[in-house]
């Protein structure tokens, strides 16, 4: 049977956040023009975020299942 949905990728844990309303609608208009998910985008910010302070995270394996 074909798998449905989107293709596994790297695990994802869940996690509560609390913002602004200022802050979560610029967000949400910047995952809007992106084509992109809020949650995608906070990933997105995160990550620019972090290199802008010299954090390096390690990119997902391409053929990683997340299992």
């Amino acid at each position: 049977m074909a798998q449905r949905g989107r293709p596994p990728g790297p695990e994802r844990i869940p996690f509560p956040l609390r913002a602004e309303k200022a802050i979560l609608d610029a967000v949400k208009r910047c995952a809007v023009a992106d084509l992109r998910s809020v949650n995608a985008e906070i990933e997105i910010l995160l990550r620019e975020a972090l290199a802008r302070r010299g954090i390096r995270i390690k990119p997902p394996d391409e053929g990683d299942s997340g299992e």
